[in-house]
């Protein structure tokens, strides 16, 4: 058994070796341009520290003075009636800039979308619906392109004109001061890309950590490349402002098309054509860190089979359609940045297959140690220093992948890189593969490449405060009361005496006014409700003992969804404890405390 077992080694060590030497070498040329790549941001960095100009200074803060262009965020959705109506009711509450539309696109074959952004266009006057005129799902780009039209046709109704056009998904956060630096960006740039940094999620959820550690290298390292090398600055697809000169260019080249419908990555083709044109492009470089810095943030999948999904997507639209349609043409810069987008087609299951070899050397070194003979992998491999080469290459570049994870997410979730690299290569390479054979599959039997649509979560309330205005700012901004008696009470604050109420308390405001602030702040419906007009079946729908204990009332019944009157802003345990007692959505509704306390002493 042990002379088999010996013999069976020898043979798979013999085939490893074979492997090593063509691996390493195609590991080592990639290594060497991930490298270069890092090289060059490093010059840059350097430079951009020691020599930075009063130019670049200018840019790295909106300048909040100047005139707001009108801007107009375009919102495509298929079936996404759940998150939609947070989405706009966060982001309208949250966004330091007054000027500006959402229209938000929507399929006839799509019912509870339709209805859940009709019901925001009830509430919010400037948000408006776009049907597209055929049965979805097709492309996003499709989907845009009729949210255009509609735009066009509320210009001719209006007599307005749109400056900049802002794109945006359904699960975004839109940063506060994303749409002004837009605004002054566009002074300057056709083309103006925020920043797009997943949302932090606990260290277990390995999948979306991975798109964590992905996009802060992509954003902090290789965005600003792009720019510096003289290529295209591709869309990410949201966050990204066009302005209406580039629009009609686009327009004017590919007969009124605004976005490619036949395109599965829009976004990667729209920034591409738009270099193409000459038009000015910019991504907003990284400012602070943490949270502080103005980026697009949002959930990314956290399964596998989700993350397979919008990677497949990814790859056969950049990878594969990008390839056919514009080949390898352009410059330097932009053919080298075209091998960087799809070196992935073979870096990603090379990578993978690297990560086999190097369990099996583990392995075999382990099993040589407990048997005490020699261990003889390195003994069979040629060019030894390749594979020093390869791994010290790689070392070098986990750890630049685990500085930009530092800057965004800290010091304990960069520690987790290499291994979360290790579970990104499976990911890939199961992505580029299911690509490759959809995208043959498609061209074999002519058939058109469909919207992959991935599932996203929206944040909770607990993650969007971070994101909102604070209540002070609102007070002051609103004309409630001065800004210095807000920073007056800011210092004077009793521990553990909210500022609202402490304001009321000395005078400055009224309870009232505290109240139409919060509903600003929380983007909630505010307002009196009578007692009389309130049935006791709708106000007993839920126990006695949870209406006094959380302070909260249900008012109505109507379509399925529950209204329900609180003094208090609704937090995630309040949500999560009413699903409980009802299937209904529910609908929450701001009164004063005085108002609560008129409502349960008379209907309960």
């Amino acid at each position: 058994m042990t002379t088999v077992l010996s013999s069976w080694w020898l043979a798979m060590d013999a085939v490893v070796a074979a492997c090593l030497v063509p691996v390493g070498f195609l590991i080592l040329i990639s290594g060497l341009d991930d490298l270069a790549l890092d090289t060059v941001c490093l010059w840059a960095w350097i430079k951009g520290r020691f020599e930075k100009t009063a130019r670049r200074i200018a840019l790295d803060e909106p300048d909040t003075s100047q005139p707001e262009k009108q801007i107009a965020i375009f919102v495509p959705l298929w079936h996404e009636h759940a998150v939609i109506g947070g989405m706009v009711e966060h982001n309208v509450a949250a966004i330091h800039y007054d000027n500006y539309h959402f229209f938000i696109g929507a399929y006839p074959n799509d019912d509870l979308t339709l209805d859940a952004v009709r019901d925001l266009e009830t509430r919010f006057p400037h948000v408006h619906l776009a049907v597209c005129p055929h049965d979805g799902p097709t492309s996003k780009a499709d989907c845009l392109n009729w949210i255009y039209q509609r735009m066009l046709l509320f210009e001719e109704q209006h007599g307005q004109r749109f400056d900049v056009v802002v794109t945006h998904d359904a699960e975004d956060l839109i940063h506060p001061q994303a749409l002004s630096t837009i605004n002054t960006y566009s002074d300057r740039y056709d083309m103006v890309q925020i920043p797009v940094l997943p949302l932090p999620t606990p260290f277990p959820s390995v999948v979306h950590s991975i798109y964590c550690d992905e996009f802060s290298e992509w954003q902090i390292k290789d965005m600003p490349a792009r720019q510096l090398m003289g290529s295209f600055v591709p869309s990410n697809g949201v966050g990204t402002g066009i302005t209406r000169d580039a629009l009609e260019k686009l327009a004017n080249a590919e007969h009124n098309l605004i976005f490619e419908p036949a395109c599965l990555t829009e976004d990667y083709e729209i920034g591409l054509r738009l270099h193409e044109l000459g038009c000015a492009q910019v991504f907003v470089p990284l400012s602070g860190s943490g949270s502080a810095i103005v980026a697009t943030r949002e959930f990314f999948p956290q399964t596998v089979h989700s993350a397979i999904r919008q990677r497949t997507r990814w790859t056969m639209g950049i990878g594969l359609q990008c390839w056919e349609r514009h080949g390898w043409r352009g410059n330097f810069a932009q053919v080298y940045w075209f091998w960087r987008d799809r070196k992935g087609l073979f870096g990603n299951p090379l990578s993978l297959i690297t990560n086999f070899l190097f369990v099996y050397g583990l392995a075999s070194w382990f099993a040589a140690r407990v048997s005490g003979t020699a261990w003889s992998l390195p003994q069979r491999t040629l060019y030894p220093g390749v594979l020093l080469g390869t791994l010290l290459i790689w070392i070098l570049h986990t750890a630049v992948r685990a500085g930009c994870a530092l800057r965004v997410y800290g010091a304990f979730f960069a520690l987790g890189v290499p291994v979360r690299a290790l579970c990104g290569n499976w990911i890939n390479t199961v992505a580029a593969m299911k690509a490759v054979y959809l995208y043959a599959r498609a061209r074999i039997l002519h058939e058109p490449l469909v919207w992959l649509k991935t599932e996203h979560a929206y944040p909770s309330r607990s993650a969007l405060l971070e994101h909102k205005r604070k209540l002070g700012e609102i007070l002051a901004g609103s004309g409630y009361v001065p800004e210095c008696d807000v920073l007056h009470a800011l210092a004077t604050q009793p521990a553990g005496t909210r500022l609202g109420e402490y304001l009321i308390k000395l005078g400055k405001i009224t309870e009232d006014e505290l109240y139409e602030a919060l509903s600003l702040q929380h983007s909630l419906p505010v307002g009196r409700l009578e007692p009389w007009v309130i049935s006791r079946s709708a106000a007993r729908s839920l126990p006695r003992h949870v209406v006094h204990s959380w302070q909260v009332l249900p008012f109505r019944i109507e379509s399925g969804n529950l209204f329900v009157a609180s003094p208090e802003i609704p937090s995630d345990e309040l949500s999560r404890t009413l699903r409980g007692f009802t299937r209904l959505a529910l609908r929450f509704h701001l009164v004063t405390p005085q108002n609560f306390d008129e409502l349960t002493r008379q209907l309960l």
